[in-house]
């Protein structure tokens, strides 16, 4: 965006607790790889690395640094199943169709847990799904047994008003789910550490190589362009997310990029940090517009929350998501912000992550992961390395998702999309 500076890594809370290696060089002149990557967040280097694992030979191409846009700045939340309801999609495909979205969910949070054990990244395990409006808590206990009974998740349970009030210290939730397998840990630490992992595995990691345009040429193999460099290969992996611009047109009008905000506190002290969340949990409400926050392991809370479009910040990101911080919790009343940044992610009409294969399958496309980017684009990631082996049937599971074009595709969606969100900001509200 305008407010990053080009080659470091943006003043976040995650970025001062890490010592990122030197940049590395951008490629120069013509080069080859098996496979090209286009985007060093989750997705791209999860691929990069499962790629080189199977002795691919794999180019990534990042325009900034690895890790450096919404993978390295998210909540760092890792939820179960999809960013859907399993229920609600199982009203829009079917329970067979549904069961297989939610049981690929598991494997991607199954794998992200792996690959943080393997970089030494904790897992912290716990994550409350928080209800705003007063509902009807039966009818939300039946589902949540259903959720144990029907797709095998004994992990999560039911909270009445009491017990997510005695978890969270805010009025403002009616009730909830705690769900054991779910977590949250350091974005940032992830992703360089998936970085680490497929350098040692063989890729080749570029920094600092935005790519221009990509071309595809019947009976040539496809190209990525740089200034000043070309890279062939047999395959090219879009995994661009809120980053792609205008590479590829047909992702650009169903995956729209949008900016979220965080802000880290000053240390709390013991009594007002039990008064916020009880426990190492992790929490996201029920907004549209949502509300997400945990607690760092020096005792920040870490709030996200807010949302803008383009890919401009606001000035005062601290003024901007205080007050949502405020409004759930005012005994923070006095509490500074020592942190304060944004991230551009990308989100689908439908919630549901954009797979897709192009031009004859040598180009491949992963985005979309609305807010759920954690463990769905790391997967999305390994997915894409399977079909690129010829193993595709489980890319090809998520890839039938339905992710429609934004109405007047990628030249309207803006302007479409604020007037949507701002309906459903007043609804919250109300």
């Amino acid at each position: 965006t305008a407010n990053d500076r080009p080659g470091r890594y943006p003043p976040t809370y995650y970025a001062a607790q890490t010592h990122p290696p030197a940049p590395r060089p951008a490629p120069q002149g013509r080069r080859r790889a098996d496979v090209c990557v286009i985007g060093g967040g989750f997705t791209g280097l999860s691929a990069a690395l499962h790629l080189a694992r199977r002795g691919y030979d794999v180019a990534l191409l990042e325009a900034q640094r690895v890790g450096f846009g919404a993978s390295g700045r998210n909540g760092g939340q890792v939820g179960s199943g999809q960013r859907r309801d399993p229920f609600e999609l199982e009203a829009m495909l079917g329970r067979e169709r549904a069961r297989a979205l939610w049981d690929l969910g598991q494997e991607a949070q199954a794998l992200v847990k792996s690959l943080a054990s393997e970089i030494g990244v904790p897992f912290h395990a716990g994550l409350i799904n928080a209800e705003h409006r007063r509902g009807d808590q039966a009818a939300e206990r039946a589902a949540i047994d259903a959720l144990r009974e029907r797709y095998d998740h004994p992990a999560i349970r039911f909270l009445d008003t009491d017990e997510i009030r005695a978890l969270i210290g805010s009025p403002r939730y009616h009730s909830g789910a705690l769900d054991e397998a779910a977590g949250h840990l350091d974005p940032l630490a992830l992703a360089l550490g998936l970085a680490r992992l497929a350098e040692a595995a063989g890729a080749r990691l570029y920094e600092g190589a935005r790519v221009l345009r990509i071309e595809t040429e019947t009976g040539r193999a496809p190209r990525a362009i740089l200034e000043g460099a070309e890279i062939e290969a047999e395959h090219l992996f879009l995994a661009c997310n809120g980053y792609l611009g205008a590479l590829q047109g047909d992702v650009a009008a169903r995956v729209m990029p949008i900016n979220n905000f965080i802000v880290a506190t000053e240390p709390l002290p013991p009594a007002l940090r039990e008064s916020v969340i009880r426990g190492d949990l992790a929490v996201a409400d029920s907004k549209f517009v949502i509300n997400y926050f945990r607690f760092s392991e020096d005792d920040r809370l870490l709030f996200g929350g807010s949302e803008s479009y383009g890919y401009r910040f606001p000035s005062d990101i601290a003024r901007l998501v205080r007050r949502p911080m405020l409004e759930i919790f005012p005994q923070l009343q006095e509490t500074r912000i020592d942190y304060a940044w944004g991230g551009t992610l990308g989100i689908t009409m439908s919630r549901l992550p954009h797979l897709a294969r192009y031009s004859g399958g040598r180009v491949l496309s992963a985005s979309g992961f609305s807010g759920h980017g954690v463990s769905i684009g790391t997967f999305s990631g390994a997915l894409a390395a399977e079909a690129i082996a010829g193993q595709a049937e489980r890319f090809d599971v998520m890839a039938a998702a339905p992710t429609p074009r934004f109405p007047g595709g990628a030249a309207l969606r803006w302007p479409l999309l604020v007037l949507a969100m701002a309906w459903f900001s007043l609804r919250d509200r109300l």
